[in-house]
């Protein structure tokens, strides 16, 4: 498994070169950015460089395509998916990742059949680029009342879907506060195959009942009460080698320099990896 930044957790970062910087200082060794806004800033050239001089690699993009609104804001998107895709295997980046929401102003069977459709087109542009989808459900009770109609929030809703899409490079992008929130544990994990795993993320959640558990209410690694320890091993256990990636969610970006969170980030990582009895940099 490889550590991994996102810019959520690190406060007021400049640029995505500080957040890649600051993962190569601090021991991680993959960073989750566009990899399309790097090229157009340094080149493709470049942006290889200055990944390569801090020793870290590109974990996943973000699925650049509205695909939860209008037909038209869905087809709209589809160009921009191509490019993404196409920078994204220039960097060397194999994952793709997007976020279903637990409830939706629409009805929810013609909503699943309309992103069934949708995501499956998205998945066959990733494809051609050797691209993975990953789909991570989204667990914080308070989103599932947030819109009109209950939708999809657990693992194995998304699994089914998974498989409905009917795409091989469809995965799971499974994220420690929402399996947290779902109610579940290692053994819904050690149930998998790391192949049905595209990307991870590892955060932390504060000690309150998890009914109350905000989504942008999350904590750093090692400093609430989810068993990441748990969660590290379980994916460990069915190999899974691919990035666990820090996203921090909070009501208001953290006033820390971004330095000192980073540091802080690193911290954690070596907590709860010792924890899980895996090597502190792996």
């Amino acid at each position: 498994m490889l550590r991994g930044l996102t810019g959520a957790g690190l406060g007021k970062l400049k640029d995505e070169k500080e957040l890649i910087e600051l993962a190569g200082r601090y021991g991680f060794q993959a960073v989750d950015v566009d990899a399309k806004s790097l090229i157009e800033k340094y080149g493709e050239q470049g942006a290889k460089a200055l990944l390569e001089q801090n020793g870290v690699v590109l974990g996943a993009i973000g699925l650049p395509v509205e695909w939860r609104q209008s037909e038209e804001q869905f087809a709209s998107g589809l160009n921009e998916l191509k490019q993404a895709a196409a920078a994204a295997q220039k960097l060397g980046c194999t994952r793709c990742c997007t976020y279903i929401l637990p409830s939706t102003d629409w009805k929810a069977a013609h909503f699943m059949a309309v992103a069934t459709r949708r995501l499956r087109q998205c998945a066959l542009i990733l494809g051609q680029y050797g691209i993975s989808l990953g789909l991570e459900f989204v667990g914080p009770h308070h989103l599932r009342s947030t819109w009109k109609n209950p939708f999809i929030w657990t693992m194995e809703e998304t699994l089914d879907w998974i498989g409905a899409i009917g795409e091989p490079n469809v995965g799971l992008l499974l994220d420690a506060y929402h399996w947290y929130t779902t109610g579940l544990g290692p053994e819904a994990i050690e149930a998998l195959t790391g192949g049905q795993i595209v990307h991870v993320h590892i955060n932390d959640a504060p000690d309150v009942p998890v009914e109350e558990a905000l989504d942008n209410g999350r904590l750093y690694p090692g400093e609430g009460v989810i068993d990441l320890a748990g969660f590290l091993k379980a994916l460990h256990s069915i190999g899974y080698d691919g990035p666990v990636t820090q996203e921090i969610l909070t009501s208001a970006p953290p006033e820390d320099a971004p330095e000192e969170l980073a540091r802080r980030s690193q911290r954690g990582f070596d907590h709860v990896f010792q924890a899980a009895g895996l090597s502190v940099r792996v």
